[in-house]
């Protein structure tokens, strides 16, 4: 995996949440490195959450799961989450597969309606 840190503190908008890019091959002893950076991004900033931009790791195997459990216990542990970016389908699989749940970006949290979808409306309806 290669990632290179940016010199400097992060810029990080309240608004947009910082996104940390993992590029595969996943190597185990990367794993606390960028732990250490998802702490420094969560603790820079106000945000809550870092992006993990997961399209670039290639092949899911359990080498990018363990990453991700690692990053998310990290993230966790200094009061935050990570949320996926463009997960493999096969990687979605096989999180599900090992009992890890993650939030991917663009999925439509539970008991919230999707975007973009109106009610219907009965004619002679009270304006609300």
């Amino acid at each position: 995996m290669s990632y290179r840190r940016p010199p400097g503190l992060p810029i990080v908008d309240a608004m947009t949440p910082p996104v940390l890019v993992l590029l595969g091959p996943v190597a185990r002893d990367e794993a606390s490195g960028l732990s250490d950076d998802v702490r420094a991004l969560l603790q820079a900033g106000r945000a809550r959450v870092v992006v993990c931009d997961v399209g670039g790791l290639g092949p899911p195997g359990l080498a990018a799961v363990d990453l991700l459990a690692r990053l998310q216990l990290a993230a966790r542990r200094a009061g935050g989450r990570i949320r996926l970016r463009d997960p493999d389908p096969a990687l979605r699989a096989l999180l599900d597969l090992v009992g890890l749940r993650f939030e991917v970006e663009g999925q439509v949290e539970e008991r919230e309606p999707a975007l973009g979808v109106e009610e219907a409306v009965e004619p002679g309806d009270p304006a609300v």
